[in-house]
């Protein structure tokens, strides 16, 4: 299992932890915020190819980047493991457009389909 820790630095309240890992078992990274479940981004994983499915961000965190601090996670983590990635949730495809430096991820052959 893959993990991070890092001290915050997006909230308006005094620094907290956040921690993001990929919990296997349940097919979706997780991220906490002083150990507290804050959100996940679900995924779909077969051979050498990972779909990244469906972003979820508790309200009381929306708008502090615990999405996009995921969706960075998943993607490192993809590049890591060499697996080829399939940006099927529409935060992680925009996501992508705004950082291109994860856009070879997506094999060039399904970038078409995803407005890549």
């Amino acid at each position: 299992m893959r993990e991070t820790t890092c001290p915050a630095d997006e909230l308006p309240h005094p620094p907290d932890r956040r921690a993001v890992r990929d919990v296997p078992e349940r097919e979706r990274y997780e991220i906490t915020v002083d150990g507290v479940p804050a959100g996940h981004l679900a995924y779909l994983l077969r051979r050498e190819l990972i779909a990244l499915v469906h972003t979820e961000v508790d309200e009381r965190y929306e708008g502090h980047g615990l999405g996009s601090r995921l969706i960075r996670f998943a993607l490192d983590d993809a590049r890591e493991r060499g697996l080829a990635v399939l940006p099927v949730c529409p935060f992680v495809k925009s996501f992508i457009e705004r950082n291109p430096e994860y856009t070879d991820l997506v094999p060039a052959d399904t970038r078409a389909r995803f407005g890549l």
